[in-house]
């Protein structure tokens, strides 16, 4: 299991990763229809956020995504997003909910 450490956006890294999640469920829909373009857009916003929320993992596999989906490739797009949601599952982010909201 991963755990999150102490970040200066710690408090916004629950809703950050909650919407990652959400992009999951959208990507493999988009790729149910083969809708490449919305991957690739995800993938790419993906890309530029991780690192900045201290998930380099999250930006390297967003730019696999979004090469993936550049090139069209079905099956590499599902496998990365598939690596990108195994990921997500074993972030731990408990300890951020003892935070204070403010300072």
């Amino acid at each position: 299991m991963t755990l999150v450490r102490a970040h200066p956006f710690a408090r916004l890294i629950p809703r950050y990763l909650l919407n990652c999640t959400m992009n999951i469920i959208v990507m493999r829909d988009a790729l149910d229809r083969g809708d490449f373009e919305t991957v690739r857009r995800l993938g790419h916003q993906m890309r530029g956020t991780g690192a900045m929320y201290g998930f380099q993992f999250i930006s390297d596999t967003g730019g696999a995504i979004e090469q993936a989906a550049k090139n069209s490739s079905i099956d590499a797009s599902r496998d990365w997003v598939g690596k990108l949601s195994n990921y997500l599952d074993e972030i731990d982010t408990s300890a951020l909910e003892a935070l204070p909201l403010n300072g």
